[in-house]
């Protein structure tokens, strides 16, 4: 079994060196671990339609569905014009408003680099002629990007939920509100104290600005979808299921009806492509089920999860072992992938100390998503570098107190284990 285990990591990390796309990598490592070591090989497309045949998963693909709906909609310009009314003309006031924007399209999609993109096409040419170098805008709108994977709805908390028994949705969209305002504001600071100390983001006096009032009534329709999200979750009007579906429906309407910005040939498109990355999240899923059932039955995970407790033998010292691996882990791939790949070793860690698995889910989404504007792979800055026009090296300088100030907020959440907790809590919900 030994021999076993070795071969399906080596193999996998090896497939991943030579650029396997990762669902690939994981699907051929435990597939062929499965047939050496005769794990039943005829069994394969049944642990793999058992990965994706959950009813939480139905959620993913219509909320990718919304996300895609409402930036195709034009709701990013019209809440950018609102929040810059909010905000008023102070330096670094459109940093603030990039960063406001991006939380609340993040409780609209729980997709980063689609929120990223959205709000870096729309605000980067005002920031630009306020003096904000390319680099910072890329590295603040992609660092603001990362609160919508804690900002409910989030897709990784559904897979999350998928894999982790007895961790419901509502808990965690829930229990990921305060940490993903803490994250927020995290950013804030920094956005505010650079532009002050490079004197940049000096507001444009000419510059015309609608009044508060009349930026809120053209956003009120996107203001709107999180509160019906979340108050139906919480009213239990609906599932999260269910919810994902009344916000597409929400979303068809504003774009058709409301805005008007919606046709049938932008329908179409908005149907391929988030088909598209739905499509690749499911298939990455099943093929992980494949690499999980080698691991398990081969006593992978356990070993590893022994060897880790072994080597860090106080709590705080786990803890802070846990926040590495991911954050190094969360600068070269996905959320979701690192999900699939490492819970199956990091929950069993998590039980055994008797660690609350819904505010573990949560810290670990955390963590993946200051990894996600981390270079040298980070996703969410690969957006934003390309559409500013700017190469991830130039934003390191940047970045960095970005991804200071936000591992702050992650260690204030994962040393007091009530701000993600009392929500829920108090709810009902745990």
């Amino acid at each position: 079994m030994l021999t076993g285990t070795a071969l399906l990591l080596g193999l996998f990390f090896v497939l991943l060196f030579l650029g396997m796309p990762i669902g690939v990598a994981l699907g051929l490592s435990g597939s062929l671990v499965i047939y050496l070591n005769d794990l039943g090989i005829m069994a394969l497309p049944t642990n793999a339609w058992a990965g994706i045949a959950k009813y939480p998963l139905l959620a993913l693909p219509m909320f990718v569905l919304a996300g895609m709906v409402f930036e195709r909609a034009g709701v990013a310009e019209r809440l950018v014009h609102f929040i810059s009314a909010l905000v008023g003309r102070r330096r670094g006031g459109l940093g603030l408003v990039a960063i406001i924007v991006c939380m609340v399209l993040g409780g609209i999609s729980g997709s980063g680099a689609a929120d990223a993109a959205a709000v870096a096409a729309v605000m980067l040419p005002s920031m630009l002629k306020e003096g904000y170098p390319r680099a910072f805008c890329a590295s603040l709108i992609g660092a603001s990007g990362s609160t919508a994977v804690l900002i409910p709805p989030s897709l990784p908390f559904i897979v999350y939920a998928v894999l982790v028994p007895g961790v419901s949705v509502p808990a965690l969209f829930i229990g990921g509100i305060v940490p993903g305002i803490l994250a927020g504001l995290s950013l804030m600071l920094p956005a505010l104290l650079l532009a002050r100390c490079y004197g940049f983001g000096a507001p444009d006096a000419n510059q015309p600005m609608k009044p508060v009032w009349v930026g809120f009534y053209e956003a009120i329709w996107g203001l709107m979808a999180p509160v019906i999200i979340l108050g139906g979750l919480r009213s239990g009007a609906f599932t999260p299921t269910e919810a994902a579906v009344v916000a597409v429906a929400y979303g068809f309407f504003v774009g058709f009806a409301i805005y008007r910005t919606l046709d049938l040939y932008k329908l179409f498109a908005v149907l391929r492509d988030s088909a598209e990355v739905s499509a690749v999240v499911i298939l990455i899923v099943a093929l992980a089920s494949v690499f999980a059932h080698a691991g398990s039955t081969l006593g992978t995970f356990d070993r590893m999860a022994k060897w880790l407790m072994g080597a860090a033998s106080h709590e705080t010292m786990m803890l802070l072992a846990i926040t590495a691996i991911i954050l190094v882990a969360g600068m070269l791939i996905d959320a979701i992938s690192i999900f699939l790949i490492f819970l199956p070793i990091l929950v069993p860690i998590a039980q055994a100390y008797h660690w609350d698995l819904t505010w573990f889910g949560i810290i670990v989404t955390m963590n993946v998503a200051i990894g996600s504007f981390t270079p040298p792979m980070a996703i969410n800055l690969m957006v934003t570098c390309k559409i500013a026009n700017c190469s991830m090296e130039s934003t390191v300088p940047w970045v960095i107190w970005f991804v200071l100030s936000m591992t702050a907020a992650l260690l204030l959440v994962t040393f007091v284990p009530e701000l993600v907790l009392f929500l829920p809590r108090m709810l009902g919900e745990l």
